[in-house]
């Protein structure tokens, strides 16, 4: 019998790429997709005509009978649709798992979180525009006692993050939960809808439409880690592999540092570290390279301004440049064997903001 897959996001940005890799690498798994609409379904029906295993559930995530019961009934649930912040999707997604499954037969829960969590340090002492402190890393693995128990309940995504390690503890017989918090996520997309990322691409529009790309006042210095949206798809599928293999889904890992599946696995998809005033200056030159904005530069910005109403983008993706959130990946690239191959964040710049350029309808000058 073809495994049973259930995403919500399909199409979403996170979600829509990570269904074509799985799509593309395992057609013959069987797929049920939450959709909001017909006409959503019908977008993933044009991109995969010739597909007789996708099947559709209408709803949102507020629609807690439809998704219990799509999660009772699959193998693996994985959760992109606004699924960092979303208490009642997550909490239908458990239930369903829990009561569709037993101790001989697990569910896995691929929940996508985030690394704005990280940022929390910085938010709750208004440090904004400033370097990172050395004790504001965290490590997904070695450091995962930290990651789980030294991080307030207040900060961003937490309280998502809380009800899935409790459950994790609570019904750790019938479920396999597996955490995944992905940086600054860059690179089109390959899903049927929406395939445009969120911090990038708004700081190509800030310079698209203000003349300047912006690094938020203060040193210049604020750091975040990113991955190319093609690994992290890679890594979304890795696991869908590790969750139908039992040797891999149930083996609890070490004792204190947890394995693939279970209460302490957090995955940091991470590839490298930038600097968002770096990210700014090749912003800007890319702008410049392609005739887009005449003479663009840098120029330092109030928070107040960056994230007032007037500002592009809106205020919570623009304060993310003026915070920090440093991660060390470890448990993907070590327990599953994860080797990102997309390019670097640098070098994909410049196609971002002939992206955005195209999007906004502006031409070189």
């Amino acid at each position: 019998m073809a495994p049973k897959i259930f995403l919500t996001g399909a199409t979403g940005y996170i979600g829509g790429d990570a269904f074509y890799v799985l799509y593309k690498t395992h057609p013959d798994y069987d797929y049920t997709l939450l959709v909001r609409s017909q006409s959503k379904a019908d977008l993933v029906t044009k991109a995969y005509p010739d597909a007789k295993n996708i099947h559709f559930v209408f709803g949102d995530n507020n629609s807690a009978d439809v998704i219990s019961a799509a999660a009772a009934a699959a193998d693996i649930v994985i959760h992109t649709g606004q699924s960092a912040d979303d208490i009642p999707s997550t909490k239908a997604i458990i239930d369903g798992i829990v009561k569709g499954h037993t101790a001989s037969n697990p569910g896995v829960y691929i929940h996508i979180s985030g690394t704005g969590l990280l940022t929390w340090y910085d938010h709750e002492h208004k440090r904004y525009g400033q370097p990172p402190l050395p004790d504001q890393t965290y490590n997904d693995y070695e450091g995962i006692e930290k990651l789980i128990s030294g991080i307030p309940d207040s900060a961003p995504h937490r309280d998502v993050e809380l009800v899935i390690l409790a459950a994790a503890r609570e019904h750790g017989d019938v479920l396999r939960p597996a955490i995944v918090a992905p940086p600054t996520i860059y690179s089109a997309g390959r899903g049927p809808d929406n395939q445009r990322s969120i911090q990038v691409p708004i700081l190509a529009e800030y310079l698209l439409k203000k003349g300047y790309a912006p690094i938020a006042e203060g040193s210049g210095e604020t750091e975040w880690d990113n991955v190319h949206v093609h690994d992290l798809s890679n890594a979304i599928a890795s696991l869908v592999e590790a969750g139908l293999n039992p040797a891999k889904r149930d083996d609890a890992g070490d004792k204190t540092l947890g394995g693939i599946f279970g209460p302490q696995s957090f995955h940091f998809t991470i590839t490298a570290t930038h600097k968002w005033s770096d990210v700014a200056r090749w912003v800007a030159a890319a702008g410049a390279d392609q005739k887009l904005v005449p003479n663009a530069t840098t120029k330092s910005e109030p928070i107040a301004i960056l994230t007032s109403k007037d500002a592009p983008g809106f205020p919570g993706a623009n304060i993310t440049w003026a915070a920090n959130s440093h991660g060390e990946a470890v448990r993907a690239y070590k327990l599953l064997g994860w080797t990102p191959t997309g390019r670097s964040l640098q070098d994909d710049v410049p196609q971002q903001v002939a992206d955005e350029a195209k999007r906004l309808g502006i031409s070189p000058k």
